[in-house]
């Protein structure tokens, strides 16, 4: 019997805009995008991420995995300050909480503005690959950002599924990826007693 895959892709799809939070949670996606003849752009958009230095170290790791495989990269401005306006309210919000679906709808906007400029008409995220992250929060995000920007289409996928999670953790191996212990913002970074 055959296995059927869990990830789906749009029909006819040969190009993406893909979203990438970090080099380990993109490493398998493009991977398996790849292996199924859809070439991602990758956009490396993570104003939420604290400290700069943080955000450095992971902005080079993710150029650096796009680089070894010759993959188109692009990288976000880093404009913190806005970022924390946009969120601005929201700060005690826990993990999941709309403080989270927020910093998506800010990401994901700005990724499908890049695809609309680009002519890519698909665009995607890494986010969905987390266990930390609520999909369904995720797919919000995108179908605004769709709304938001016209002749864009969101393609929401559990990218946990298919191996792509053990996958991720072997590449992560294989590369030598920096691998964070928080997801990003300020508000996420976990207590000493949490590490």
């Amino acid at each position: 019997m055959k296995h059927r895959s869990h990830i789906v892709a749009p029909e006819g799809l040969q190009q993406v805009v893909l979203h990438a939070c970090c080099a380990p949670c993109s490493s398998a996606i493009v991977e398996w995008l790849l292996g199924n003849h859809i070439q991602p752009t990758i956009f490396y958009f993570n104003p939420n991420i604290y400290p700069h230095r943080e955000y450095d170290i992971r902005k080079e790791e993710s150029k650096r995995h796009a680089d070894a495989l010759g993959i188109v990269w692009i990288d976000g401005d880093y404009d913190h300050e806005e970022w924390l306006r946009q969120v601005s309210g929201l700060e005690q919000e826990p993990e999941r909480g709309l403080r989270c679906e927020r910093c998506f709808a800010v990401r994901l906007k700005a990724t499908a503005l890049l695809a609309q400029q680009t002519g890519i008409p698909y665009f995607t995220t890494t986010l969905g690959s987390s266990r930390w992250k609520s999909l369904d929060q995720i797919a919000r995000a995108g179908q605004e950002a769709e709304h938001l920007v016209p002749g864009t289409h969101f393609w929401a996928q559990n990218w946990r599924k298919d191996g792509l999670q053990e996958r991720r953790n072997e590449l992560l191996r294989e590369f030598n990826f920096y691998n964070q212990r928080y997801c990003g913002c300020e508000f996420s970074i976990p207590k000493e007693s949490d590490l």
